[in-house]
């Protein structure tokens, strides 16, 4: 895979992929703004699946589990503009623009496609990574120009970007069920439910009697299952959504708890 980055600070990046596709599964530290130049990207997420092109503009939110796959297309790279809208910057943005989120919101990427605003301020950006030395003021106000244009979009997004709790303890049987997919360390998994790794784990048996890792693989192969049986995916496509990191290890880790290779269930 040929990927290449170019950054005007570690906030705001210009990225670039130029093999077949590439496939990662995330949680979002931080709140991202992406606005695309080429290319296609899937996002996989436990409710919802979304398709983002050339042109789109979208936000996602903090502390969520996705599978990311990234795509070139029309013979163009899949290039992005990238910026994070850290905590620490909300903070001080809402330190001088008082907002009380008023509601729990979920958590779903904001999509702003085409809007002339956002994609003037992302746009202006562009001959900024061609430059060795750029002051970090106006990379602050950049970001700072984006969070009020969001703002002035639709007032809701502050629901989102003033809200600096961390996760708390949440029911770990409802979660688990609702986002084994995601091929995520442990830690991560323990973060998002309000636990330590040695409180995750411990939760965890008494909740499934089983370890994670046997019960991650055994609920990603269930699934597998059901996408090529009944919805006729391709075990390639299958592979990636379920939470496998290669075709052959999850070909391998089928067909050992199915007795057969998942080629078989399409013919």
């Amino acid at each position: 895979m040929e990927y290449k980055a170019k950054y005007i600070t570690e906030d705001i990046k210009l990225s670039c992929y130029e093999d077949k596709f590439f496939k990662s599964d995330i949680m979002f530290e931080h709140h991202m703004l992406v606005w695309f130049i080429s290319g296609e990207t899937k996002i996989v997420q436990a409710d919802a699946t979304y398709f983002f092109g050339k042109g789109d503009i979208f936000l996602i939110p903090r502390n969520q589990l996705a599978t990311i796959i990234n795509y070139p297309k029309d013979r163009q790279p899949h290039k992005t503009v990238v910026m994070h809208l850290t905590v620490e910057r909300l903070r001080r943005f809402y330190a001088s623009h008082p907002s009380k989120p008023q509601t729990m919101r979920p958590q779903q990427i904001y999509s702003f496609s085409n809007h002339p605003l956002l994609e003037s301020c992302l746009s202006s950006l562009i001959p900024y990574f061609d430059m060795k030395d750029l002051p970090e003021d106006i990379a602050s106000l950049k970001i700072t120009e984006a969070i009020s244009i969001l703002r002035t979009i639709d007032k809701s997004v502050d629901d989102v970007l003033a809200n600096f709790e961390e996760p708390g303890k949440i029911d770990l049987a409802d979660f688990m069920e609702k986002n084994f997919m995601f091929n995520m360390p442990l830690e991560k998994f323990g973060y998002l439910t309000g636990r330590s790794l040695t409180t995750f784990k411990r939760d965890f048996s008494k909740t499934f009697n089983n370890t994670p890792q046997r019960w991650l693989t055994q609920k990603r192969l269930e699934l597998a299952h059901y996408h090529l049986r009944e919805k006729k995916k391709k075990p390639v496509d299958v592979c990636y959504e379920v939470g496998f990191e290669n075709l052959s290890h999850f070909s391998f880790a089928f067909k050992k708890h199915f007795g057969y290779a998942p080629t078989k269930l399409l013919e």
